[in-house]
């Protein structure tokens, strides 16, 4: 009895850990982004699928890229979420990039419950900034 106790207690306790899952459709707090988060490989990456911009015009470029050879490439379907490891609950060593000042960022992606999470971009730590996005489907 004292076993089957045990083997409940311990199956209960497992279920949150895998319960979320960072994959899927995310909104982002800003111009009504929203970001597909997917699994590449043994990592997690995430394409930009729409915001207010691309809603306004759907070829929008990503012209504040620091490179200017990349400026002409639209923000629809970008990828800006790359190279994340680790999960399920929290994805380190990744980057993001922030189309609006052209720049990537190191970061890291932390599930908050099933639908939050925390996107922490830094330039060099300590200065970072987090973002709270909410899973839209």
């Amino acid at each position: 009895m004292r076993t089957l106790l045990l083997a409940a207690a311990l199956s209960i306790a497992a279920v949150p850990a895998f319960a979320a899952d960072v994959t899927g459709s995310w909104a982002t707090p800003t111009k009504n982004g929203i970001v597909e988060i997917n699994k590449c490989g043994n990592s997690v990456c995430g394409r930009l699928v729409s915001s207010d911009g691309i809603k306004a015009d759907p070829a929008l470029k990503d012209v504040n890229n620091s490179n200017a050879s990349l400026r002409s490439r639209p923000l629809k379907g970008l990828q800006i979420l790359q190279g994340f490891s680790g999960g399920p609950a929290e994805w380190t060593g990744g980057e993001i990039y922030n189309a609006e000042d052209g720049k990537t960022y190191s970061a890291t992606l932390t599930l908050d419950g099933d639908n939050t999470l925390k996107v922490r971009g830094c330039v060099i730590v300590p200065f970072c900034k987090t973002q709270t996005w909410t899973r839209s489907r």
